[in-house]
């Protein structure tokens, strides 16, 4: 446990994350100590290991954080680690077998990463399965972290303003809320299960549970076989047709992300598996993001907003989405929303990737007092992966050309509408009763007086700003009046007359 908070480590935590705190507000130093330059970053959440690896993972899709230079340097940070040591390996393997499943199993791992491994092995002559094992107390060391990542958070919270401050905690939550739910097998099961139950008519491939073999340290899965989506060579050779694989990659992310609102967030290409069936395989379901429905509708409609540069509903749309602040000054709205609908009417969109379009979303938020949430990030995100993907094979492939068209046929169904008129209409007639009856409801309430209003948890937010902002003036002049009637009544009456004057002028100048 010493180690885990050795001043050693705390010190590297120290520095990594006041990096991250001065380039984000493009500080040069801060009490003499300057950010820690892009090689000497990336070798730092190295030597920090798993935790900062993710975080940096995060981090590396904000754009509007940092500039390119680190940009580039934190994508080259990969979550590939030795295997665990033997002694490691023999705790974790007593822990999650105590009676011994497999005909046979081998101890050498086919692949490593941070927060776990996986072997192949069998659980009879004829059943090849892959099993996922946690590394020996990689939970209790990404605990570890997150507090540290938490206290000295708190820390530097007065740093930041208040939009950039929760735009960074939100990076933070993200980051810890992600990280534990890895570190469980159970829960990477569990994801599994529901993403194969949600996806059955999708046409793609995920590996069967074995619940009745696995636990919170080892998930065991059917073994899936099958080449690289990047590996052009091999699929090449094998005779298969990638461009209809394309196709339903992208449709299929776009159902995930914007229709379902349910989506597997590291879609890198050893994960994407093509069969020597032809068939795509997709594996590793540790990080599985849900998009909120009101979140994942805001979303669709910001786009169309911009695609139809409709800047009420845009408006309407990036508040909810939590975009921009309810109470955002109108002069610096009107310039936002203009310049997405530049971005979006830039008639150079045709050539440009997914990524060159997150990024110029990005600059344009740098100086403004608006923030992206996590959901968009990690949308953006996969969008990116999956169009370096579709580049592998088509070399015009670009989300814009390629990805919108679909967002746009799949609005409707996104929304909720069937797919036919006579299907909407029947489908509005069976709804009918209940409206009405809400409507009359609604009705009765408000004539009783009895009418209540649900704020967004955004719009209270705003309200408690307001009033924070509001009070803070009242609280400092009561307080300095209450010393200058202490100081009246200790006889010093120089002091008590300036800290009345001070309590006016604090008044006045509210």
């Amino acid at each position: 446990m010493n180690l885990l908070y050795s001043p050693y480590r705390l010190w590297s935590v120290f520095r990594l994350l006041l990096s991250f705190y001065l380039l984000i507000k493009k500080k040069e130093r801060f009490f003499g100590i300057t950010p820690l330059s892009p090689e000497a970053l990336a070798r730092t959440i190295n030597q920090l290991g798993a935790s900062f690896v993710k975080l940096a993972q995060v981090l590396a899709t904000r754009n509007d954080f940092f500039n390119a230079q680190y940009l580039s340097a934190l994508k080259t940070l990969h979550d590939d680690l030795p295997a665990m040591s033997r002694h490691e390996y023999d705790n974790v393997m007593k822990r999650a077998f105590p009676t011994f499943p497999f005909v046979q199993f081998n101890p050498i791992p086919i692949a490593s990463a941070s927060i776990g491994q996986v072997h192949e092995a069998w659980l009879d002559e004829e059943t090849k399965v892959a099993v996922k094992l946690r590394r020996d107390g990689i939970e209790k060391r990404v605990r570890a972290d997150i507090r540290i990542v938490s206290l000295f958070n708190r820390i530097f919270r007065p740093l930041f303003s208040h939009t950039t401050r929760h735009s960074v905690e939100s990076v933070i939550s993200e980051f810890a809320v992600m990280i534990v739910q890895e570190c469980s097998m159970n829960q990477e099961r569990a994801n599994l299960e529901k993403f194969s139950h949600m996806y059955a008519s999708s046409g793609v491939i995920f590996p069967r549970p074995y619940a009745h073999v696995s636990c919170d340290d080892a998930l065991v899965m059917s073994y899936e076989t099958g080449w690289r989506f990047d590996d052009r060579e091999a699929i090449t050779k094998s005779g298969i047709d990638i461009i209809p694989l394309i196709d339903k990659l992208v449709h299929f992310y776009t159902d995930q992300m914007l229709v379902q609102g349910y989506f597997h967030a590291d879609p890198h290409p050893g994960n994407l598996l093509i069969s020597p069936q032809g068939e795509l395989i997709l594996l590793d379901f540790g990080m599985v993001k849900r998009v909120s429905n009101p979140t994942r509708i805001a979303i669709i409609e910001l786009l169309r907003a911009a695609n139809e540069q409709d800047y009420e509903a845009y408006v309407s749309a990036s508040k909810r989405l939590g975009t921009v602040a309810y109470d955002a000054p109108t002069a610096e709205l009107a310039e936002f929303t203009q310049r997405m609908f530049e971005i979006f009417a830039n008639d150079s969109l045709d050539s440009s990737s997914m990524q060159e379009l997150a990024f110029q979303v990005l600059e344009q938020t740098r100086n403004l007092p608006f923030k992206l949430p996590q959901e968009a990030i990690y949308i953006l995100r996969v969008s990116a992966i999956v169009e370096g993907l579709g580049t592998t094979y088509i070399e015009n492939f670009n989300g814009i050309k390629d990805i919108l068209p679909i967002l746009q046929r799949n609005i409707p169904r996104a929304l909720g509408m069937k797919d036919s008129l006579l299907e909407s209409i029947i489908d509005e007639i069976k709804h009918l009763p209940d409206d009405l009856h809400a409507a009359r409801e609604t009705l009765r309430r408000a004539s009783r007086g009895e009418l209540v209003v649900e704020l967004s948890h955004l719009q209270v937010e705003s309200i408690k700003q307001n009033i924070q902002s509001a009070l803070r003036p009242i609280v400092v002049a009561l307080i300095l009046s209450l010393g200058a009637m202490g100081a009246w009544m200790g006889g010093i009456n120089e002091l008590a007359y300036g800290m009345l004057g001070a309590a006016i002028m604090r008044l006045w100048y509210r």
